[in-house]
């Protein structure tokens, strides 16, 4: 798993230096994602690079961030990996949206948002 250092875009690199973010950048990273949250929450964030409300949700996302230092926050760059996006449709029983915002606890989605409605704040009582 590598931490951030976005080489694909130079906008979400800038943002994304904010918070500590892993990327998923394969689908064994993702399966260790979903195992990492049988022994704490996570959160994953779903971005589409050509996307401005995305752009707009992480910004937002990355401002209003005040989740335990301990929380693991997941970054998915959707256009680059859609079989992990994909998979986590399809295990999490999550419809597909860009952005999106899921917080997955014991193997299992227990909170998601999309587009505007994206909000730390919002994940708090999930974690």
């Amino acid at each position: 798993m590598k931490r951030v250092s976005m080489s694909r875009s130079n906008f979400a690199a800038n943002l994304l230096h904010h918070m500590d973010w892993k990327t998923l950048n394969s689908m064994e990273e993702w399966e260790n994602a979903i195992a990492a949250s049988h022994n704490h929450p996570i959160v994953v964030f779903k971005h589409s690079t050509r996307c401005s409300v995305s752009r707009m949700a992480l910004k937002m996302l990355e401002r209003r961030w005040d989740l335990p230092e301990s929380t693991d926050a997941y970054f998915l760059d959707l256009l680059e990996h859609r079989d992990i996006s994909s998979s986590i449709e399809s295990k999490m029983g999550v419809q597909h949206q860009s952005p999106q915002m899921l917080c997955i606890r014991d193997g299992k989605s227990v909170y998601h948002a999309n587009h505007g409605s994206i909000d730390p704040v919002e994940v708090k009582p999930y974690l």
